[in-house]
């Protein structure tokens, strides 16, 4: 009997609050985390966009802004370990969020 109850208790919770209007709030956290990593392009980026990245401030973004204007535009995001300050693992750290 209990079972029988429960059950109709599971269906009627269910068609009043279907499993996708539950799941929304997580995918629309994972939208918003997605929106809030955005891709700076080492060629174009400026003092202000490049100085988002982790480890980056207003002093190390001029840097790569003056590198670039000296020596032309980066052929890979390695090469971003010719700027004075930025190593290795400056690179693995914002890999994710640098492009060309």
């Amino acid at each position: 009997m209990y079972k029988v109850i429960l059950s109709v208790l599971l269906l009627c919770v269910f068609t009043i609050y279907p499993v996708e209007s539950i799941a929304k709030p997580v995918s629309q956290a994972s939208e918003k985390a997605a929106q809030q990593v955005k891709l700076v392009k080492l060629n174009s980026a400026t003092v202000e966009e490049l100085s988002a990245l982790h480890g980056v401030g207003e002093a190390k973004a001029a840097a790569i802004v003056e590198y670039r204007k000296v020596n032309g535009k980066f052929d890979s995001i390695e090469q971003l370990t010719e700027v004075k300050g930025i190593g290795e693992k400056f690179i693995q750290k914002n890999r994710s969020q640098l492009s060309l």
